[in-house]
């Protein structure tokens, strides 16, 4: 049996929930690190979305706080933690550009990969378009995630991860189920590294396109999201997007003596 993975110690903890110090070489290091070490590990990512959700739900923070490393998934973090007074930032970590690192970082490193998530077809279209480009990557399998996420259904699936041996694999459900599913299922697969991808799939498959680069430079990369799904991302932005930086402010504000 695999041993988890000690936590990555090098973090600030924002509105209570760790981020560590690292990019993307960091995450790479450590994932090959639980790999080639035969253990198991979970890493995370937040975003101001998922700060939202941990403060409003106990259970997804401590999701969260038990994760071996936990990533910052947003210009809206970065921006939340200089508001916090956090001097040390880290790098800014998203699965639209990520994943075709990693795919880099997988084939170079003969790691296999399985890919868990979005609607019936996604996430094999998102492994073909991985092997037009990296040829050699293994990728052992891959599942929609339209499934019951307990009962039956779930163990089948996690019997099928299982049969395929991935080292990592990728869970892309959205927040907060994803990282749930993760957690409620963790002793029973035989994986070394759990990711929450989010909508992973959708990006690398092309389905979801990614923002100009001209918004990235500009930080406007949620307004494209917004632009993109108005009706589902309205709350998460319009209001999310306050709330979170109301919340640091009462937090610093408590904390100031």
């Amino acid at each position: 049996m695999k041993k988890n993975y000690p936590q990555h110690p090098h973090f600030d903890a924002l509105l209570g929930v760790p981020i560590h110090r690292v990019g993307v070489e960091e995450v790479h290091d450590f994932m090959g690190q639980v790999i080639d070490g035969g253990q198991k590990a979970s890493v995370l990512n937040v975003n101001i979305h998922a700060l939202n959700l941990a403060a409003e739900h106990s259970w997804f923070a401590d999701i969260l706080k038990q994760a071996a490393m936990v990533f910052c998934d947003g210009e809206g973090v970065l921006w939340g933690m200089k508001l916090a007074g956090i001097k040390q930032l880290p790098e800014k970590i998203t699965y639209d550009r990520w994943m075709w690192q990693l795919g880099d970082f997988c084939q170079e490193k003969g790691y296999k990969l399985y890919f868990l998530g979005s609607q019936p077809g996604i996430a094999e279209l998102a492994k073909q378009k991985m092997l037009e480009r990296y040829p050699k990557i293994r990728i052992v399998g891959t599942h929609h995630g339209y499934f019951e996420k307990s009962g039956p259904e779930s163990e089948a699936v996690i019997d099928e991860i299982n049969r395929c041996q991935p080292d990592i694999l990728i869970v892309g459900f959205g927040m907060p189920i994803q990282e749930k599913w993760i957690h409620d299922y963790y002793d029973k697969l035989d994986v070394a590294v759990f990711l929450a991808g989010g909508a992973a799939f959708q990006c690398v498959s092309g389905t979801l396109k990614s923002p100009p680069a001209w918004m990235v430079r500009w930080h406007l990369e949620w307004f494209y999201r917004l632009y993109q799904q108005p009706i589902r991302r309205f709350h998460r932005y319009i209001i999310g997007i306050p709330l979170f930086f109301m919340r640091i402010l009462i937090h610093k504000w408590m904390r100031t003596p």
